[in-house]
């Protein structure tokens, strides 16, 4: 059954592990003129085994898990570096760590790219923005970083476990739900940015910490929640259909997206409270 997700047509494979025909050769139709004009005949001791090795290897859950830890270690470690920096060196390096990596972060889903480089650049370049924001909010609240990192890693187990129990089923409407939901949160940060920064004040109080602030940051943090079972369904998808294994790559950088979008709603919501 074909998907409506448009990363298949690019990277994924038919059901039961068989290949879209863009990876392979067309099969000759019987009877058909063969290369000098003589028409073919069907010799079923000449076709291709069943039980033969293909030269792609297909997607596994292995995979998944392996080059999405290789990618958040790598930003772990971008952010841990910069933080180790004296002084506010790191604020020096996050704006243009933030731009470039919004910039890849574009081309990267628009273009479906599922290449290594792609994704750890990415993780590497947001790992430096993440550690100078980081060390800003431990440093107005001590101890804060460390409870949105529990925060962030108890989300992101409980959606798992809600996701592989079955208790919230990801079907097309609740995708689009989400999604519609997503863009509307990101209208209103704009909107709320754009009214600050003409009127000045807060805006329409999305930031301004107080019980606006709060509402708004914890319906953020749900809706961060439910892109990761977006997240978690187009592995399980990918492994059905047979993509290859570099598609592991394509699902570690959406993982990564969410996961740092809900660490930083976390981060505020946090800085909230302890105002």
């Amino acid at each position: 059954m074909p998907s409506s997700n448009p990363a298949f047509s690019r990277f994924g494979g038919a059901g039961n592990g068989q290949q879209y025909a863009g990876w392979g050769n067309q099969p000759q139709q019987y009877g058909a003129p063969g290369q000098y004009g003589a028409p073919t005949q069907h010799d079923p001791y000449a076709a291709p085994s069943p039980y033969a090795a293909t030269t792609t290897r297909y997607l596994t859950m292995d995979d998944v898990v392996t080059k999405t830890g290789i990618t958040f270690l790598v930003t772990v470690l971008a952010a841990a570096g910069v933080w180790a920096l004296p002084g506010q060196t790191g604020w020096g390096l996050a704006l243009p760590a933030v731009l470039v990596a919004f910039v890849l972060g574009l081309v990267i889903a628009f273009k479906q790219i599922a290449n290594p480089a792609a994704t750890l650049s990415y993780g590497a370049l947001y790992g430096v923005a993440l550690g100078a924001i980081s060390e800003a909010f431990n440093d107005i609240y001590p101890g804060i970083v460390m409870q949105a990192l529990i925060g962030t890693f108890g989300v992101f187990a409980g959606m798992l476990v809600v996701y592989k129990t079955g208790a919230i089923r990801v079907t097309p409407k609740l995708t689009k739900w989400v999604l519609a939901a997503g863009i509307g949160a990101l209208v209103l940060m704009v909107v709320n940015f754009v009214a600050a920064w003409i009127g000045g004040g807060d805006g329409l109080g999305l930031r301004s910490g107080g019980p606006i602030a709060i509402v708004f940051s914890l319906v953020v943090i749900g809706i961060a929640a439910f892109f990761l079972l977006l997240d978690f369904d187009l592995a399980d998808e990918a492994i059905r259909r047979g993509a290859p294994a570099k598609f592991a790559w394509y699902i570690s950088f959406g993982l990564l997206v969410t996961v740092i979008w809900l660490y930083i709603e976390i981060l505020r919501l946090l800085s909230y409270f302890r105002e």
